[in-house]
């Protein structure tokens, strides 16, 4: 019995140093997706370790997490903390919502034009919130006389929501001028901004643009893995929200006491996520920083944009509010033109793209960020190329 445990032993270590060598790279489909997305072998290769959420090294990296954050928004740590939320995305943005609206004597204001901003909306509706919805076409900016002239009509508006890339169809929204309008027009109403596929690799102006909270993921464009979302908040606004939450597990002032006065979540936290975020934090870095990912995620969506170009899809979004984060293409009008199998052709050959989101058209999406370089993308172009020949699709399309 001994000898067989020794050998499962062996067997496991050696097992373990494989995958650690190879980054399991060999194995994954390239990710064109707002996230989960394609992440490195290091980031993969940093949760191959165990350890406990007391431990001092896991204390001392939350911390770091916690810090480097601040810094990555450029915000003042003195005014600014960065709070991580166990759950997707969608955990963190609800942790926010559930407390900074007052329990009596409020009203949310709710800006979108996409799915993501009507799930803020949906949200505010299940937590049977008083809120105005201010809702505007998928390939359209908010109006922003409009919604001036809604916070002058409702001056007991004391929340305001809206999303900053709306990766539904690709759209990136004016949240800084929305900003500056929720300023002069309700000047002590929080304002919340859903950043959850633009953070750390668009630049966005918080701390002078009236931006009080701000959520994203670990599996977005600072490219860790699902597991977390964290909120930048300011400071003396979030303690102004004590007392508020309507949850247990997404007081966000509960959980930054915590992590404050005891280093520690208050449940259970993901250990080795947060582990795989520190070593994507420092990829970050030596890339350059968000700068320097900017820029390659616009190469990434330019080499994209020429090839897709060259074959003929029509872009839904026009260049003015698209962004470089995902873009969303109609569907070929060709007879032969099936999604779905347009993308089983193309996961068979390890490139996974995202079936469409909006609502009055038949689309699919492209992501461009994750760990993806030109030449991935020219490996996705030619993938179509191949895919659309097997179909017969006959390529440049024809109107």
């Amino acid at each position: 019995l001994q000898t067989t445990s020794s050998r499962f032993s062996m067997a496991a270590a050696r097992l373990i140093r494989n995958m650690a060598t190879r980054g399991f790279a060999s194995r994954d489909k390239v990710l064109f997706t707002p996230g989960p997305l394609t992440t490195s072998p290091t980031v993969k290769q940093a949760m191959l370790r165990d350890l406990g959420s007391r431990d001092i090294e896991f204390v001392t990296t939350v911390k770091d997490i916690r810090r480097e954050l601040v810094s990555i928004g450029d915000l003042p740590a003195a005014d600014f903390t960065a709070i991580p939320m166990q759950g997707s995305g969608t955990f963190a943005v609800e942790s926010v919502i559930t407390t900074f609206v007052p329990r009596q004597n409020h009203k949310l204001l709710v800006i979108s034009n996409g799915a993501y901003g009507s799930r803020l909306e949906s949200i505010a509706k299940t937590l049977g919130l008083s809120y105005v919805h201010l809702q505007y076409p998928e390939t359209q900016w908010p109006n922003l006389d409009e919604v001036a002239s809604t916070l002058q009509a409702h001056p007991d508006i004391t929340n305001v929501a809206c999303v900053h890339c709306e990766t539904s169809s690709g759209i990136v929204n004016p949240v800084e001028k929305i900003g500056k309008l929720v300023q002069k027009h309700a000047p002590k109403a929080l304002m919340f901004v859903d950043a959850m596929s633009s953070f750390g690799g668009v630049p966005l102006d918080i701390k002078n643009n009236n931006i009080h909270f701000v959520v994203s993921s670990a599996n977005k464009c600072i490219q860790g893995v699902p597991g977390f979302g964290f909120v930048l908040a300011h400071k003396d606004r979030l303690l102004s929200c004590a007392g508020q939450s309507r949850s247990l597990s997404l007081d966000l002032v509960a959980q930054f006491k915590g992590l404050e006065q005891e280093g520690q979540f208050r449940f259970t936290p993901p250990t080795h996520v947060l582990l795989a975020f520190k070593q994507a934090m420092k990829e970050l870095a030596e890339e350059g920083g968000v700068g320097a990912r900017s820029a390659r995620y616009q190469l990434n969506k330019a080499t994209l944009q020429k090839g897709m170009d060259a074959y003929g899809f029509k872009e839904l979004l026009t260049p003015e509010v698209s962004s470089y984060i995902i873009t969303t293409y109609h569907f070929p009008k060709h007879p032969a033109f099936k999604f779905s199998e347009f993308y089983s052709r193309l996961n068979e050959k390890n490139f996974v793209i995202y079936p469409g989101k909006v609502t009055k058209a038949d689309c699919f999406r492209v992501g461009s960020i994750g760990h993806l370089f030109p030449s991935d993308v020219e490996g996705l172009l030619t993938a179509i190329g191949q895919v659309c020949a097997d179909m017969g699709i006959s390529l440049p399309l024809k109107e």
